[in-house]
């Protein structure tokens, strides 16, 4: 007759037998609680391994992403609307940092810093995503710039080019045409190969909407993706979107294609940037800025670079847009950000207010790569026209006053005039290489002194329809390779003489 003794360790055996058939592990999950939250911010306790940059999701589901880690505590930047938290609702750490996703099914959609759809459309099916923050390539990873990036506006492409993989800062005060220079640069990509991201940070629904369509009616709006941080969301969504649309713009920078990435601006983004940081209680500094500030904005654009062909090539462009404040660019973020990129273009309001548009100031306005970007044909035709164009300006101060001009100052004025009036060019109407070849090539060669000025406007207004109707054998060759022969270059000149003699 079996004992008790005997069951126990019949017990026992079946007990470690189910052991070595199943192994349980023990699973831990760290949660923390709010302390405070206000102003898209929070403070949370109780998550003392926390990452930094780590994706936090409250009870209602909303995120955070941790930035301030300090002892017993983490200041958290909402990434989602604050309804339905308030202090001791329950916080959880994710195990990961913010990521967003990358891939080509982003191309031609609305999407906010974390990829969720704005259009109306579906969840974009992206098969990989990426940490909004990521190293910039380092310097044996990156190539010369010799590849340029053709922006349609004659001004910028004849005396201030910027190359594929260049950063070009667009400065000026408000409302001076900044956003309308770095819009006709992505319209004019429509017959190029280049990917095309635009980084809006905080600006009005309205003014969104109308660049989407615009860029959907009249550039390459299948190769755009536009990344919206809405003024009405949170703070730490618009601080996020520029890393967000930089990291969309690396995954195809790596595959080998060129991409131009617009950031929309980084004045606001500044200012976020220190609205967050002093919320979270992190020491001012100037102008009440963190002392991070140059930081956050050199990591972000030293990811730009045209990378080495040994990686499979591809360059990531990025143009930053700054405001200022009555043309001034001594002030804390422009300083910065001038110190930062490869060169600015200087938008004055005083031109601007002229009728000058685009209002670039030609003067002060510089391109640290200059012609090694440029096509061989406009670095021709364009040598000396900074320097007419500067002798212009200073002489035509002398003659407003009413001073008696000998004939030579008044051909010199006369001819800086029709630079200026060449100049000039309307919002969205990007001129192809071959129409800014041939204007400049009637410039030079005094077709166009002997015009009036409105005549000097029909013939600006109609080169793009005659080249295409009666010069296209001499046209395409030069979109196509950038460069105008001799030969070519007496056919066409003789050409335009019966033009701009019409």
């Amino acid at each position: 007759m079996p004992t008790l003794t005997d069951d126990v360790a019949r017990w026992a055996e079946r007990a470690t037998d189910t052991a070595a058939q199943a192994s349980v592990d023990a699973v831990s999950h760290e949660l923390g609680r709010v302390e405070r939250i206000g102003d898209g911010v929070a403070t949370v306790s109780g998550l003392a391994t926390a990452r930094q940059d780590e994706m936090l999701r409250f009870a209602n589901g909303a995120l955070a992403m941790a930035v301030t880690l300090e002892p017993g505590r983490i200041g958290a930047v909402l990434l989602s609307p604050s309804d339905g938290i308030a202090a001791g609702s329950a916080v959880a750490r994710t195990g990961d940092v913010v990521r967003v996703p990358v891939g080509e099914a982003l191309l031609g959609r609305v999407v906010d810093p974390l990829g969720r759809p704005l259009d109306g459309g579906p969840m974009p099916k992206c098969r990989a995503s990426e940490p909004v923050e990521r190293p910039a390539p380092a310097i044996v990873d990156r190539e010369a710039i010799g590849q340029p990036l053709a922006t349609g506006i004659t001004v910028i492409d004849a005396m201030i080019p910027i190359g594929r993989g260049q950063r070009e800062l667009i400065i000026g005060d408000r409302k001076t045409g900044k956003t309308a220079i770095a819009a006709d640069a992505v319209i004019n990509q429509k017959d190029s190969d280049v990917i095309c991201v635009w980084a809006a940070i905080g600006q009005r629904t309205s003014s969104v909407n109308h660049l989407i369509d615009t860029v959907g009616r009249l550039g390459p709006r299948d190769r755009t993706i536009f990344v919206v941080a809405e003024a009405s969301g949170p703070s730490g969504l618009a601080w996020l979107a520029p890393y967000a649309a930089c990291t969309m713009a690396e995954y195809f920078c790596e595959q080998g294609r060129d991409v131009l990435l617009v950031i929309d601006d980084l004045t606001r983004h500044a200012a976020i940037h220190r609205e967050v940081s002093l919320l979270l209680r992190r020491p001012p500094g100037r102008e009440a800025y963190p002392g991070d500030i140059f930081y956050a904005h050199s990591r972000l654009l030293e990811r730009g670079c045209r990378r080495a062909d040994v990686l499979g090539g591809g360059s990531l462009t990025i143009l930053p847009i700054a405001e200022t404040q009555g043309g001034n660019l001594t002030a804390y973020i422009p300083t910065n950000l001038i110190s930062i990129t490869d060169g600015q273009i200087i938008l004055d309001p005083k031109l601007f207010n002229e009728g000058q548009k685009p209002a670039v100031n030609v003067g002060l306005s510089v391109s640290r790569v200059g012609g090694k970007a440029q096509p061989p044909v406009l670095r021709q035709l364009a040598a000396s026209l900074r320097l007419d164009y500067a002798q212009f300006l200073e002489l035509e101060v002398f003659t407003r006053f009413g001073a008696m001009a000998d004939e030579r100052t008044r051909r010199a004025v006369e001819h800086g005039r029709r630079i200026r009036s060449l100049l000039i060019q309307r919002n969205t109407a990007v001129r192809r290489l071959s129409e800014q070849a041939a204007g400049l090539l009637a410039l030079g060669e005094g077709l166009l002194d002997p015009l009036e000025p409105a005549a000097v406007d029909a013939f600006k207004n109609g080169l793009a329809d005659w080249l295409e109707a009666t010069c296209s054998d001499i046209a395409h060759p030069i979109d196509e390779t950038g460069a105008l022969g001799d030969a070519g270059r007496a056919d066409l000149l003789e050409r335009l003489k019966g033009f701009a003699g019409s």
